[in-house]
């Protein structure tokens, strides 16, 4: 794998490498489709975490680890779109706010993964280069991802939370193409947004009666 850890080019000062524009390039890819409501999502996203797994793995096991769950999240999700892709009626998975219930478990989880994570790289620093960023990013992912699985319009806020420190880490830490990636993602993220929102909305309007559906 020492080859998908070499430079590709420097751009504007920075070194970019194989691994962190190929692995991100396939994870802004599996961004647009989950915009797009396909199922393939899904397995462009597994590529993308296997990419960057392999490109960590024996120099920094947290972040090799963090794609690791990405993987087992992306197969969750696989599951879940084909399970609920008639829902939507057009052959794609229904989108749809997530409850206060559901909202509420989710930042607790959060908020509790984050604390468990950063103490754990805290603990072995060897597993993270910034354990508490680099915590709330793998934990914000994942519950990100979890919320894209279930078809809830949340996993676009969590993914613009997960942004506003992604951004700075990736560049502070040397991996200059996964902060320009991140900042793509904030724009895809947005349109996303506002797609799945009224998508939500038109959902949620109940048909009148002899009206065409």
């Amino acid at each position: 794998m020492n080859s998908l850890n070499s430079e590709a080019f420097v751009v504007f000062g920075q070194h970019i490498l194989w691994s962190d524009m190929v692995g991100n390039l396939f994870g802004l890819a599996a961004l647009a489709l989950g915009w797009r409501r396909s199922i393939w999502t899904w397995p462009v996203q597994f590529l993308a975490g296997l990419i960057l797994f392999g490109a960590f793995f024996g120099h920094l096991t947290g972040s090799a680890g963090k794609q690791a769950v990405v993987m087992l999240v992306a197969l969750y999700g696989w599951w879940q779109w084909q399970r609920g892709k008639e829902q939507g009626g057009d052959g794609h998975i229904a989108v749809r706010f997530a409850t206060w219930r559901e909202r509420a478990a989710m930042a607790a989880a959060a908020a509790v993964g984050t604390v468990a994570v950063a103490l754990l790289f805290t603990a072995y620093p060897k597993l993270s280069w910034d354990p508490w960023p680099d915590a709330y990013i793998f934990v914000g992912t994942v519950v990100a991802m979890y919320a894209q699985a279930r078809g809830m319009v949340e996993f676009w806020f969590a993914w613009l939370l997960v942004d506003l420190v992604g951004v700075p880490l990736n560049f502070a830490n040397g991996y200059a193409f996964s902060g320009f990636v991140y900042v793509i993602y904030g724009a895809l993220v947005l349109w996303g947004l506002r797609d799945w929102w009224l998508r939500s909305r038109a959902a949620a309007q109940p048909t009148l009666e002899g009206a065409p559906a």
